[in-house]
């Protein structure tokens, strides 16, 4: 049985960090193209980063330079690395697997999805 099982979330203040974490098993992880996304109230999904198998990353313009994903396959774990957060990083985020890489915008599409942790950023 496919699992994804997200950590992590919480509340932080404006410019301050957090690390999610998405454990995964059921599935050939090493093989899987990973990703977060996530989706605010009354706001449409944002795909937010992706990793693929061989360590290539690609993210959305409105969080480079600040998150950082990474992948360990040996624990079979994704990371989700956040720095200086703002209001508009307040969301649910979702981990994505799928055995091909989606486009960033459609990862939300990927085969399987977990059921996400709150992030909340506030002043």
């Amino acid at each position: 049985q496919v699992q994804l099982m997200e950590s992590g979330g919480g509340s932080v203040q404006t410019g301050g960090s957090l690390r999610l974490s998405c454990a995964a098993s059921g599935f050939t992880y090493s093989t899987y193209c990973m990703g977060w996304f996530r989706q605010a109230p009354g706001k449409e999904r944002e795909g937010v980063a992706r990793i693929n198998g061989n360590g290539i990353t690609t993210y959305a313009d409105s969080v480079k330079g600040r998150f950082t994903i990474s992948r360990d396959d040996a624990k079979n774990t994704l990371y989700l690395q956040m720095n200086s957060l703002a209001s508009e990083d307040t969301a649910m985020y979702y981990c994505a697997a799928d055995p091909r890489c989606w486009f960033l915008s459609r990862i939300y599409e990927s085969k399987y999805r977990g059921q996400g942790t709150q992030v909340t950023v506030s002043s």
